[in-house]
């Protein structure tokens, strides 16, 4: 049941986000994503890990997002505070780390199926955040970009994965002492 809350919770957020973003606004997606975050680490058994894996997610995306807007591969919507880094979309990569533990847990020991799900499901919702709401604006070829959000999330989701895994993993050795 958590893992099903957490989902529709982590929708929503991306919801808020995208469609405030393609309006020019960024509070719909920073009130939304502290209401769960919030939310997820006061129910979650393994704080410690995904308060870890939300400042991971919020470290990678800042670099990536970076590295995109600065090689012209995407705009975005509503770019404040930052053009390579608004705040919806931190908002979002914040609240994507805090999905790591309980919805993707059977990739967490696969790199292989984690990078091909990142490589997949990334491009995926940039395309959806352009063509649905405008929030995300990518060029009229969008091969490229598609391709850089494709690796950069075939990078990602294998090393916040893993991450997890190994956060867990001292967790259980430490109470196991």
């Amino acid at each position: 049941m958590n893992a099903l809350l957490t989902f529709i919770a982590y929708e929503l957020v991306w919801f808020a986000a995208v469609i405030g973003a393609g309006r020019g606004v960024v509070w719909p997606a920073v009130s939304a994503a502290a209401l769960f975050v919030g939310w997820r680490l006061t129910v979650s058994a393994q704080r410690s890990v995904e308060g870890a894996l939300l400042a991971a997610a919020l470290l990678i995306g800042t670099v990536l997002e970076t590295c995109w807007v600065r090689g012209g591969l995407i705009r975005y919507a509503a770019a404040w505070p930052l053009a390579s880094a608004p705040a919806w979309l931190l908002a979002l990569w914040a609240s994507f780390g805090l999905t790591i533990v309980p919805l993707f847990g059977y990739l967490h020991s696969r790199p292989a199926l984690a990078a091909a799900t990142g490589a997949l499901g990334g491009p995926l919702s940039y395309l959806a955040a352009a063509h649905g709401w405008h929030a995300v604006l990518l060029p009229a070829h969008p091969w490229r970009s598609l391709f850089a959000l494709a690796l950069g999330w075939a990078a990602a989701l294998p090393a916040l994965t893993t991450f997890a895994r190994r956060r867990l993993a001292m967790g259980t050795a430490r109470s196991l002492a």
